[in-house]
């Protein structure tokens, strides 16, 4: 049981939350602006859509590697998560994605659940890699399929102006695939018709995408005359915090990620990010040639971000829970409500976190609740 401000659908709540085997089994209380007290503030757990790594793991190594990412997140309050590939060869990504299947079926019990996959690349233009490695190629729906029979993928980003991949989006939305448009050189123009032949969102908008310019809008552009959901890093390294106030004003279900890499949770130094080293200083991930790689933020920071930038702590929490469920169809994940799963993370009144809860277990080496 917690007692506390509780963030329901219906608004803030001051009153009890209770579990059993797993899920919310009562809620309820008087409403209640939290600022007028100092009890603790319970949101749902967050949901990051978008981590190659953490705790010194890559996701491209598979194994007991993914044991130790989904520990390191729910220590910072993601209590679900996407496992994130990168751009390899096939081989590397088959493996992979057996090996993420794999951990699947025996999941660690006390770190943030694995939802499935996010396949970013490789099918994304080889103009446009950011940090990825160059294995960028056209996508084949066969292959693809294939791909979709090792592991759950539940997200894939790709680059719409390549050769067949209108086909792709249409074949992977009909399977009930989200898709995103990322690493791309593309232009407004086909951002628009991707998302007519079902596209449904943008990977870390403004970041490795054609951006906007009042003669030629970009896909940049397209996001934010067409997105209803969009994925941003809100590091404040990778968007200005000004292009993330215009997010926020156009796309209406924009929602958070970390785009985390091994050194979320981890002090400076040199680390993988899939085949490539990068290194972690100055609050921020680069390659060798300076390039940002990924990021080192963690789901309680990017809350606080956004809070700074002015959002409520309920706007910021849908950017971060609701939203990003809603973007998989996952209804009853990302907000408090009796029958839920009790994914949850506590704060005090100035934002740090408590504690933190995946379906009713407290997560080890979180900070304990008070």
């Amino acid at each position: 049981m917690l007692y506390g401000n509780i963030l329901t659908p219906d608004g803030w709540q001051l009153g009890e939350l209770r579990w059993q085997a797993g899920r919310i089994s009562r809620l309820g209380g008087e409403p209640v602006d939290p600022a007028t007290n100092d009890h603790p503030r319970i949101l749902p757990g967050f949901i990051d859509l978008h981590v190659h790594g953490g705790g010194g793991a890559d996701t491209m190594e598979g194994g007991a590697a993914l044991e130790t990412l989904a520990r390191t997140h729910a220590r910072f309050g993601t209590t679900s998560l996407l496992a994130t590939t990168m751009t390899a060869p096939d081989a590397e990504i088959r493996r992979v994605l057996g090996e993420i299947d794999a951990y699947l079926r025996a999941p660690a019990a006390d770190a943030a659940r694995v939802l499935g996959v996010h396949l970013e690349g490789p099918y994304i233009n080889p103009g446009k890699l950011g940090a990825q490695p160059a294995h960028a190629r056209s996508g084949a729906i066969e292959e693809v399929d294939a791909l979709c029979a090792l592991a759950p993928i539940r997200l894939v980003t790709l680059a719409p102006e390549l050769s067949g991949h209108f086909a792709l989006i249409r074949h992977l939305t009909a399977r009930g695939i989200r898709v995103q448009l990322g690493h791309t050189l593309g232009s407004y123009e086909e951002g628009v018709e991707a998302l007519e032949h079902g596209a449904c969102g943008f990977t870390h908008l403004f970041n490795a995408m054609t951006g906007l310019h009042h003669r030629k809008p970009g896909m940049v552009g397209a996001a934010l005359a067409h997105a209803d959901y969009a994925e941003l890093i809100p590091d404040l390294l990778h968007v200005h915090p000004g292009a993330i106030r215009a997010a926020l004003r156009c796309i209406p279900h924009l929602y958070a990620v970390t785009d985390s890499t091994a050194a979320a949770g981890m002090p400076d130094g040199d680390y993988c990010l899939g085949e490539q080293t990068v290194t972690k200083c100055l609050g921020g991930v680069r390659l060798a040639d300076g390039t940002l790689a990924g990021s080192t933020l963690t789901m309680d920071q990017a809350l606080r971000n956004l809070v700074g930038l002015g959002l409520t702590l309920a706007e910021a929490s849908d950017r971060l829970s609701r939203f990003p469920a809603d973007f998989l169809g996952l209804p009853e994940r990302g907000r408090l409500a009796e029958g839920a799963p009790a994914d949850l993370v506590v704060l005090d009144p100035r934002l740090n976190l408590q504690a933190v809860f995946v379906e009713g277990r407290a997560i080890e080496g979180a900070p304990p609740c008070p």
